[in-house]
């Protein structure tokens, strides 16, 4: 009898505290559904922000801190999406929500022709081409006379009353219009805010996700082993555009008005999205979830100080890249190693006993 030791070879991403905390944010997402019948309409207005504002770190945060795509034009596919919307509402006469998907179609559909363009440019030519090309798209919408040119449209007031799922609403749960609106585009918003996050953590964690790190850290070398580089930054982009170009349609869903410069505004849709990821942690799914949730609390803090609400984000913003680069929860995990969404690989090895029997027979002779 023979016993040979032998060593078995796993591969993990997943640990003890992304465990827990699966089961903890599903009682949250459960939370969360009934939201709306639990607070008040200000309180939903404001998760709607937290979760609108959340995909479109998400997104940002995929481009930057994922691909090393540093976009100061995600403004381009909230305006393209809002603008698809309602074209969508008030031309063609469809319901708000299924409108929200052709804008997601139609942000893809500009993010080719514009990835062709800016995928020429590296660096900060990169950044500054996506904002030009943001400006030109802000500048073209504001010629379209149907939708209001320069001084933008409200949706329509019957397509806003009739959206599907009102009436269920109103007749089940004696929800007013408006309160039953905010429901069902609160409910929208957190459905996109958790695909989002699903989505991009299952990339991170596929094969593309390991091309996509390859290619952020060194680009080069990543061609050099085999990684298509110009095919994973133009699979990120594209993806992140038309979840940025559904986000801005929701928002407008919400909003019901439009105009030029607020669905193209850098700062509410670009700067703010930076900041949010900036203070959270770049690179990290849970940075952008900090981020958001600090952003809100400034936001109602310093909301009375006028302009100087800018200048003390912008001093927190220098103030943690400087010492704390990776964000507050780069910091947080730094020192306790906790990872809520664990992208990292972790190679197990199990040591086992195997048994090799062989019975001899005979002698020489057999």
């Amino acid at each position: 009898m023979t016993t040979l030791s032998s060593q078995a070879f796993s591969v993990e991403t997943r640990t003890r505290a992304s465990s827990v905390f699966a089961v903890v944010a599903g009682l949250i997402v459960l939370l969360a559904l009934a939201a709306p019948l639990l607070v008040s309409r200000g309180a939903i207005q404001d998760l709607f922000f937290i979760l609108t504002m959340l995909v479109l770190a998400q997104c940002w945060n995929l481009l930057a801190g994922y691909a090393g795509l540093i976009s100061v034009g995600q403004q381009l596919f909230v305006g393209c999406g809002a603008y698809a919307m309602f074209a969508v509402v008030t031309l063609a006469g469809l319901d708000p929500f299924v409108a929200i998907l052709a804008a997601g179609v139609f942000a893809g559909l500009v993010a080719v022709p514009t990835a062709f363009f800016t995928f020429r440019l590296y660096g900060p030519y990169f950044a500054i081409g996506t904002w030009v090309i943001a400006e030109v798209g802000r500048l073209l919408f504001a010629q379209w006379k149907a939708l209001g040119g320069g001084t933008g449209t409200s949706l329509p007031r019957e397509a806003v009353r009739d959206m599907a799922g009102i009436d269920f609403l109103k007749t089940t749960f004696g929800m007013k219009s408006a309160q039953a609106g905010d429901a069902l585009t609160y409910w929208l918003a957190l459905i996109l805010a958790v695909a989002s996050i699903g989505v991009f953590y299952r990339l991170l964690r596929s094969k593309q996700g390991l091309g996509l790190a390859a290619v952020r850290d060194n680009e080069q070398a990543a061609r050099a082993v085999g990684v298509d580089a110009r095919r994973m930054k133009a699979l990120v982009y594209l993806v992140a555009a038309i979840i940025t170009g559904m986000a801005g349609a929701l928002i407008y869903v919400q909003k019901q008005r439009i105009s030029p410069d607020a669905a193209f505004s850098l700062l509410d849709w670009t700067a703010y999205v930076i900041f949010i990821v900036v203070i959270g942690g770049i690179g990290t799914i849970e940075g952008p979830i900090i981020g958001v949730i600090v952003f809100f609390l400034l936001q109602n803090l310093l909301a009375d100080y006028g302009s100087w609400y800018l200048l003390i984000l912008g001093t927190i913003a220098i103030a943690t890249m400087l010492f704390a680069p990776k964000g507050l929860w780069g910091l947080f995990s730094a020192r306790t190693g906790i990872q809520l969404f664990p992208v990292r690989r972790i190679l197990r090895v199990q040591a086992r006993d195997i048994s090799n029997s062989q019975d001899i027979k005979g002698g020489p002779h057999g």
